[in-house]
């Protein structure tokens, strides 16, 4: 191979082109626990939290974004009666997310590490409820999916987790994410 064109090649395998979050097959999955002394009376919830629209790239300026629209969450159906996931939701959007006010989570990185092959650490910050937190997420890329989780603490975003019976039955303070996320 030339210089020439290995000159011009070697910059585009470096730098790759950002690339769009397929907003049709992505999902983030937010893992909602319960604690308490009677914790065995409620519930936990799985929410679905759509992708509204997202880029990412690889390589030496590794870097994600992506937003998701805090009124398009939905509990998904799980072991409580099906006649309380209206009431769950409703509290989740106007009580806990406050999502008519604040419709945006956002993330952005600020460093993405290689920590082997096809993973990452990928460090930035979680814009959620009116506050900016970091937050540092593992990721793993298997074929064309990224896949991975973090935990954050609801407190930490301003938001008082849900208690009912006087504080015998809690929502637990810190919440799983897990994500799959593909490319278009």
């Amino acid at each position: 191979m030339n210089k020439i064109a290995a000159a011009l090649l070697f910059p585009a395998v470096l730098f790759a082109a950002d690339k769009t979050i397929d907003v049709t097959k992505s999902l983030l999955t937010i893992h909602v626990g319960k604690t308490g002394a009677f914790s065995f009376a409620g519930h936990e919830h799985w929410i679905d939290a759509p992708i509204a629209h997202g880029q990412f790239s690889e390589g030496a300026e590794a870097k994600v974004e992506f937003s998701v629209d805090a009124r398009k969450l939905k509990v998904r159906p799980g072991k409580e009666p099906a006649k309380d996931i209206p009431k769950v939701q409703e509290t989740m959007q106007s009580e806990v997310l406050e999502s008519e006010k604040y419709p945006e989570m956002l993330f952005r990185s600020t460093k993405v590490t290689s920590t082997g092959a096809q993973l990452w650490e990928v460090t930035g910050t979680l814009s959620l409820h009116g506050v900016s937190k970091p937050v540092a997420v593992g990721v793993r890329r298997q074929g064309d999916v990224y896949t991975g989780s973090a935990r954050i603490k609801q407190t930490d975003f301003g938001i008082k987790p849900v208690s009912a019976g006087g504080g015998a039955v809690k929502v637990k303070d810190e919440l799983e994410i897990t994500f799959q996320v593909h490319a278009k």
